[in-house]
């Protein structure tokens, strides 16, 4: 893959991420007036709305083979589901357990999305993007860290850790689509996932809110959903979903700077000593993105003669390369003089 390609989609993970990170002090203030199920019901579809007008005027450019057939329709209802499904659990979460602890927890989507990529969708991890995913962590962690009692097994954390698990399948399930057309990917995500989300706030009784805050609302999920969804998927196609989610892993650090200007939250020491560990991390995921990793099967045919007879030998070796991915393509100089005149010759001669 070309280095500008993979560059691209390290801006669409970054860009995904503060897409997203956006929405927490937008949010908080929104709910003020809006219900929180009925709040996440507005945010989807205002992605799924947002993102289909958009699509509105690239359909006819799209090619027919981009969109999503009957193959597709598992992950695609995986996808919907799930993104129904997790808001409920971190939902369940927070009503027995403390807000701190789901907050702390919430960030095990990035391990679980890595876990659930490597042992049930069989993409490659490799010891550098371990190395990075765990440096994430810690940061996440830290910067959740609310004091010694924040962390603690209860039945609300294993709600979210269940609600981090669905979003650990849903990226996965994205993943498995996402060479598909990503407008319908996200037109669907959202409209469905709207749609579920508030069946359930009328189901548990929740007040509808003023059309001037829905509004309001839905223009933030454009943005902080549809873009974001957007900008991921496009990232996934070459990245994979573990290591576009741990670029996605700097959200909370731009939403903790967003929150100091628009809420008027301090910036503590936390803050910056998970900094530190985000950058290492970073480093990590930077460094083996630009890596491509890759083995040389080489066949020589060698032409000589011996008292007349013409011998010809065929030599197959392979071995592995580390490439810092170029526009350059990869030559071997040798293979070209093997097969030279000038190396015939020379056997010739001997």
């Amino acid at each position: 893959m070309r280095k500008h390609t993979k560059t691209l989609a390290v801006i669409f993970a970054l860009l995904a991420a503060v897409f997203y990170a956006i929405n927490t002090p937008f949010s908080k203030l929104l709910l003020n007036n809006i219900e929180p199920t009925f709040m996440a019901s507005f945010l989807y579809l205002g992605a799924g709305i947002g993102v289909g007008i958009m699509y509105l005027f690239y359909i006819r450019k799209e090619d027919k083979s981009e969109r999503l057939t009957k193959s597709d329709l598992p992950y695609a209802l995986g996808m919907i589901v799930l993104d129904i499904v997790a808001p409920i659990f971190l939902m369940l979460g927070i009503s027995v357990g403390s807000a701190s602890n789901a907050s702390l927890l919430g960030n095990f989507e990035i391990v679980a999305t890595t876990l659930i990529a490597l042992f049930i969708f069989n993409e490659k991890v490799t010891l550098r993007l371990w190395i990075a995913i765990g440096f994430i962590t810690v940061s996440s962690i830290v910067l959740s860290f609310e004091g010694a009692d924040s962390f603690h097994l209860s039945l609300g954390s294993v709600f979210v850790i269940l609600a981090t698990c669905c979003w650990g399948f849903e990226n996965n399930c994205t993943r498995k689509i996402s060479e598909k057309s990503t407008y319908e990917i996200v037109v669907l995500k959202g409209l469905f996932s709207g749609a579920g989300s508030f069946i359930v706030a009328i189901i548990i009784g929740e007040k509808i809110a003023s059309l001037q805050y829905i509004l309001y609302a839905m223009i933030l999920g454009f943005v902080a959903y549809g873009l974001s969804i957007f900008m991921y998927i496009r990232a996934q196609r070459d990245l994979g979903a573990a290591k576009t989610s741990a670029y996605y892993a700097v959200a909370p650090f731009v939403g903790t700077f967003l929150a100091f200007i628009i809420n008027g939250e301090k910036l503590t020491a936390i803050f910056f000593i998970g900094l530190i560990f985000m950058l290492i991390g970073s480093f990590f995921v930077v460094y083996e993105t630009m890596l491509k990793h890759h083995c040389h099967l080489h066949t020589h045919t060698i032409v000589h003669t011996h008292d007349e007879i013409t011998h010809t030998h065929v030599i197959t070796h392979e071995h592995w390369h580390d490439h810092f991915l170029s526009e350059e393509k990869h030559e071997h100089k040798h293979d070209d003089y093997i097969n030279s005149e000038e190396h015939r010759l020379a056997h010739v001669k001997g």
